[in-house]
């Protein structure tokens, strides 16, 4: 055995710079490739216009309010500037103001105080006395809430304005925080020597508390989703139909076109350009052929949920539409991310229809949506006086379902939906 030189034909892939623009490409929903070819477009005096179908913006309004002239542009504040705004309802001295000030642009978003009170006092160049007083004032604020240092003294602070004065709830609340997580009444009612009914009472109030008053002056956005086809009922077959803005189309400036006679650095200069035009429309293209293919086997594969409801989901993973298609599993991937599509049970994400399945011991599947849908409809309808527990829901999904699931499996698929154990149920 000798090492030697040998020379060889192969055939192998190259990430060219096309290839790495579909890949790119593929990823985005409809607003964001939009949004993509805007921004080559200031770089490219090539493309004059993006045509899509402008109806998009329904989607963005149809839901909401219009803003009133006065709100239009509006500044939007922090939850800092809210409360300080409120500092001319309070009675503040000049000395305290800037203290004050110091103590809310030391609140986290939660609205809890996250410095301590010795450095503050030290940051300040005052006295302890006086940063409790500033607290004070804090904590005076809307919401109340604010300026807590825990989440006992945060719901404490609340509970005082509606006059639960009880001694011992500061004590539970330090002490026995799991006893309301829980809504253990017994044991609330044994320990402080109540009723019942009066630590259910307790239990209610605090639970109506809320755990992070700064979220409550936050500016929410609204998310817009913009679906990329519509799936509808068509003289019996289910078909698919893509908006115009899934895929738009690049109008080039007509004037660089018929540009002649330029100099061979203009002539260089465009001929990138188009070069960059023509990648840009194969790209899009590619993502809107790919999807189209990705959501047809869809519907194809899930015909029955589509006929009879949710009830009748199959299972289906990327693999098999790979498979299907004939395309790598990362491409699959790719071109469903992020993306939704309009049906009658309204605007769903393109990866609710891919679905694990659970194995039946004949051999099929069952979607695991499917079995968490039929535990969340024995749950409902229980009875409350002896709610069912993950063995009794294991029985009844195979009698009355035919459906074998291991015990540990309901309990998995019950604390995924968000629902307590039968001893929390009662």
């Amino acid at each position: 055995m000798r090492p030697s030189l040998v020379q060889e034909q192969t055939l192998q892939w190259k990430m060219n710079q096309s290839l790495l623009q579909a890949i790119h490409i593929l990823q985005f929903d409809s607003v964001e490739l939009i949004d993509y070819i805007k921004e080559v477009s200031k770089e490219n005096p090539l493309i004059e216009e993006v045509n899509y179908d402008y109806d998009i913006a329904q989607y963005r309004t149809e839901n909401s309010n219009s803003a009133a002239i006065g709100e239009i542009n509006q500044a939007e504040l922090t939850m800092y500037d809210h409360l300080k705004n409120q500092l001319y309802t309070l009675d503040i001295t000049d000395e305290l103001k800037p203290i004050v000030l110091f103590g809310i642009d030391s609140l986290n978003d939660d609205g809890y105080l996250a410095i301590d009170l010795d450095l503050w006092a030290d940051q300040c160049d005052t006295t302890a006395e006086m940063v409790e007083h500033a607290l004070e004032k804090i904590q005076e604020l809307d919401p109340v809430g604010i300026g807590a240092r825990t989440l006992s003294e945060c719901i404490l602070l609340q509970l005082k304005q509606i006059d639960m004065n009880q001694s011992y709830i500061e004590d539970l609340l330090k002490e026995h925080l799991d006893w309301v997580a829980e809504e253990d009444t017994e044991s609330i009612a044994a320990h402080y020597q109540t009723t019942e009914k009066v630590a259910v009472k307790i239990i209610e109030h605090i639970q109506s508390c809320h755990p992070k008053p700064g979220k409550l002056l936050e500016t929410e956005k609204p998310e817009y989703i913009i679906p990329e086809a519509s799936i509808y009922k068509e003289d019996g077959t289910w078909k698919v139909s893509f908006y115009k803005w899934n895929a738009p189309t690049i109008e080039i400036n007509q004037a660089y076109v018929d540009l002649k006679d330029v100099e061979k650095e203009a002539a260089t200069y465009l001929k990138e350009k188009y070069k960059q035009v023509d990648f840009l429309q194969q790209a899009i293209r590619y993502r809107s052929n790919t999807l189209e293919l990705v959501v047809k086997n869809i519907v194809e594969r899930q015909y029955m949920y589509f006929e009879h409801g949710a009830f009748m989901l199959q299972p289906l993973t990327l693999r098999e539409i790979a498979s299907d298609l004939d395309i790598h599993i990362s491409t699959v991937s790719r071109s469903i991310n992020n993306k939704y599509v309009q049906t009658d049970q309204g605007i769903t994400p393109i990866k609710f229809f891919l679905q694990p399945g659970v194995k039946q011991t004949n051999g099929k599947q069952t979607a695991s949506f499917v079995i968490k849908q039929l535990i969340h409809e024995c749950i409902q309808y229980e009875s409350k006086a002896k709610p069912l527990s993950d063995e009794q829901i294991k029985r009844k999904l195979d009698d009355e379902f035919g459906i074998k699931v291991a015990r540990r499996t309901v309990m998995k698929y019950r604390e995924q939906l968000n629902l307590p154990s039968s001893t929390k149920r009662k």
